[in-house]
């Protein structure tokens, strides 16, 4: 029984020792996604940083962008206004026959903020970029029937000089634009680069997490093998003590037995040597 017992002791200890090599497997695992988990988080936080930081950019230009267009369109009140003065004066004296010149301004905005807020293929801009040359040819064609009046060619020259500076402002407003828009792109990009890094961040937790589990049941198994060794521990050690002491009964049966045969032989009055006199006082017979 005793053996059999060491035996069983045995395996149960090569079990123990396997599920503490495999818990501290998987509590290794467990820390090395836990560490590239948190490296993806501060990733992911970098990145939404960046975004926000494109995202403040992109505002303020468009409020730059939105301030020049206000500027802008005043300028080009003023000369619609000047340019309306020079069409009345053309209607009254009877020479008006082609599109006004405040007809084809406004066709020539409207084409350019097509342009500044419209995606064309090449050749569609191209073409719509002839399409704006064109106009302004005919304009300055109507322009020029004004030069002959002093009062005209005054108005003509202001309203001219304030398409100048709407033209300019519009060209900043362009350029401006399309900073903003480039700024909007990165802040995109960035996010969805947050969303991609944060998406492997929630699956290296899930690893982390099963990981965890399975080095936590490993631990479970290895305590129960642990409590299982002490039982056994206990049975065996009381197993060898009950061997132990019933090996002296034995021994101390056998010494009482050869005592008193050699007591009696003291009492018959033999001779006896003085290892049968230790024997006799080792059995407390004398």
């Amino acid at each position: 029984m005793l053996n059999d017992l060491i035996e069983k002791r045995k395996k149960v200890l090569a079990e123990s020792e396997q599920h503490k090599n495999r818990r501290n497997e998987l509590n290794a695992l467990a820390s090395k996604c836990a560490r590239e988990r948190n490296d993806l988080n501060a990733q992911t936080r970098e990145y939404v940083e960046e975004a926000q930081r494109h995202k403040e950019e992109r505002d303020r230009i468009n409020k730059d962008v939105q301030a020049l267009k206000d500027e802008r369109n005043k300028y080009n009140e003023r000369a619609n206004a000047l340019f309306e003065e020079i069409e009345a004066f053309k209607r009254e004296h009877g020479n008006l026959q082609n599109r006004g010149i405040k007809e084809l301004q406004k066709q020539i905005e409207h084409l350019e903020f097509k342009q500044q807020t419209e995606v064309y293929s090449t050749d569609k801009e191209r073409e719509l970029i002839e399409k704006i040359k064109h106009l302004k040819s005919l304009v300055k064609e109507q322009e020029a029937e004004f030069e002959q009046n002093k009062e005209m060619r005054a108005k003509l020259a202001e309203a001219r000089e304030l398409r100048r500076r709407a033209s300019e402002i519009h060209k900043e407003v362009t350029e401006k634009a399309e900073l903003a828009q480039q700024h909007h792109d990165l802040m995109v990009e960035a996010y969805r680069k947050a969303d991609r890094s944060r998406e492997e961040a929630d699956r290296a937790h899930q690893k982390f997490v099963e990981a965890q589990e399975a080095a936590d049941e490993e631990h479970r198994l290895f305590i129960a093998c642990q409590k299982e060794l002490r039982d056994y521990d206990k049975v065996i050690s009381g197993l060898r003590k009950k061997t132990r002491k019933t090996k002296v009964t034995r021994e101390q049966k056998a010494v009482r037995k050869e005592a008193e045969r050699v007591f009696q032989q003291f009492r018959d009055g033999e001779k006896i040597t003085t290892d049968d006199l230790l024997l006799l006082q080792r059995a407390k017979l004398i």
